[in-house]
């Protein structure tokens, strides 16, 4: 994450995602020579000029208007979460938003709600380190515990990787959700640490990071497999904690009545009596 040329760099990812038929266009015959759209094709179909195009990717005009950035939008088809990412690299900010990182300081009171929960729950900042955690949280896994970075243990930990029966989406997810905390945050040299490292260790967030995609943080079904219990499908949900940026509580449950529920009342009993 070297920021010299974090939209080019976006832009570009992006174009090669998308196919000219998803674009509405007619491939020709033969092979095609780059992957995804060609940069006169990104143009065209945003209403712009090669030439002007050819300066967004390479870094010579980083501040487009925000009608360019939406027609860009369309034609590489982002999300809402990946459109707010990629106007945000091009808005400078304030010396008060580069000075703010996530603090590590959990709230009294939201720590106490977090113990008593009967389920799963722990707290968790920005760069996806555990900050807290109930016991439930730990018998679900070890590595739901406080210093433990998720992303890190999900990718190089085989036990980890073990649990997750969905193991391929929840780290693309996980990765893509990393991507839109980062934003342009060149200059915050705790994320810029922590992208080096996996970028170092893992060939999976190496390849998915240089994708560039983005993911609002969103909670999600989870597909475990516990060495104890068995097979669980939990909801995932993750709540802000208010004035505190960056942090959320994070909850697994299970739909009532459902077997999922059943084992997780077991993992509970088991844990209370270890």
């Amino acid at each position: 994450m070297n920021g010299t040329n974090t939209l080019g760099e976006f832009l570009r990812a992006r174009r090669e995602e998308v196919t000219p038929e998803d674009a509405g266009l007619n491939p020709g015959p033969g092979l095609r020579r780059v992957r995804g759209l060609r940069r006169e094709e990104v143009a065209m179909l945003a209403g712009i000029s090669s030439d002007y195009y050819l300066r967004l990717e390479q870094g010579r005009d980083r501040h487009p208007s925000v009608q360019i950035l939406d027609a860009l939008a369309g034609v590489l088809r982002l999300d809402a979460a990946a459109t707010e990412y990629m106007i945000g690299l091009t808005r400078p900010r304030s010396r008060t938003t580069r000075r703010r990182s996530a603090a590590d300081t959990v709230p009294a009171s939201v720590l106490h709600l977090m113990t008593e929960m009967p389920m799963p729950a722990f707290i968790q900042n920005r760069y996806l380190d555990v900050l807290a955690a109930n016991r439930m949280a730990h018998a679900l896994s070890p590595n739901l515990a406080p210093g433990v970075n998720r992303l890190r243990a999900a990718l190089l930990d085989p036990a980890e990787k073990a649990l997750h029966r969905d193991w391929t989406q929840a780290t693309a997810n996980a990765i893509a959700g990393l991507r839109a905390e980062a934003g342009a945050g060149g200059d915050d040299p705790r994320m810029a640490a922590l992208v080096g490292d996996l970028s170092l260790k893992s060939d999976r967030f190496r390849k998915l990071w240089a994708r560039h995609d983005v993911r609002a943080r969103a909670g999600r079904v989870s597909r475990l497999h516990h060495p104890e219990v068995g097979d669980l499908d939990l909801f995932c949900d993750k709540l802000g904690i208010p004035g505190e940026e960056g942090q959320l509580l994070v909850v697994y449950h299970a739909e009532p009545g459902s077997e999922s529920s059943r084992l997780l009342n077991l993992l509970g009993s088991l844990a209370a009596s270890s």
